[in-house]
């Protein structure tokens, strides 16, 4: 793993999804220090989730922590993230969801510390598997505030700014939660750009009503951008 690209069919394995969503987010900057957490479900009560303390480029299988629903380590002999409630709000609330990742790309988080707005349906790509990205207000991080922050949000968004903090994407896989992070992160850039230009133009209505009937098209779903931003 360490000298071969990763491959679609590496991110089969929850544990090994993780570890590579872990180096991708090194890679691209999202992360500093020992910032970011990944976590994956396992089972109907059971989150695998990367450990307190450690670089994310540092990661590695055998460092992941089984939790269950309460927090309560399962199976690890290290200690969870600190983070782990803002995981587990969305695993609660949310059976489709098997992953979350949280971390603190720069553009994501400049836009979650200036009150830039991300609910603007204005990018194609965005609106069919993101739909509006809306901004927790601030919270203090690994307190139960972070997921009270989130909670109004959890049941009807799968990306979330945690204002003045970072970013928080789940989905079906740790790929699409790590995918959903690369998104955000790059609306984020367009939508400062776009600031620093006059403002991001929204698409119309019909336009975000014609994309969210393509969603079937890729596989795709999700409530409606105008509906819940």
């Amino acid at each position: 793993m360490e000298n071969n690209p990763p491959v679609l069919a590496d991110f089969a394995d929850p544990a090994t999804a993780i570890v590579l969503a872990c180096r991708r987010l090194d890679a691209r900057g999202f992360v500093a220090g020992v910032d970011g957490n990944v976590s994956a479900r396992i089972g109907d009560d059971r989150v695998q989730i990367t450990p307190t303390g450690v670089p994310k480029r540092l990661v590695t299988a055998d460092m992941l922590v089984t939790i269950d629903l309460d927090g309560t380590v399962v199976d690890g002999a290290t200690r969870p993230s600190t983070e782990f409630r803002l995981h587990v709000e969305f695993y609660r609330a949310r059976p489709d969801l098997r992953a979350v990742v949280h971390a603190h790309p720069p553009a994501a988080t400049a836009c979650a510390s200036s009150g830039v707005d991300l609910t603007i349906p204005a990018l194609p790509e965005v609106v069919l598997d993101v739909g509006a990205v809306p901004t927790a207000p601030f919270a203090i991080p690994g307190t139960d505030a972070l997921p009270a922050s989130i909670r109004p949000f959890v049941a009807t968004h799968a990306a979330i700014l945690l204002a003045n903090h970072g970013a928080v994407t789940a989905g079906d896989t740790v790929l699409t939660a790590l995918m959903r992070m690369e998104t955000v992160e790059h609306f984020a850039d367009i939508a400062l750009r776009a600031r620093a230009a006059g403002g991001l133009v929204p698409l119309t209505a019909a336009d975000v009503d014609a994309l969210v009937a393509r969603r079937s098209s890729y596989a795709l779903a999700g409530p409606h951008p105008l509906e819940n931003a």
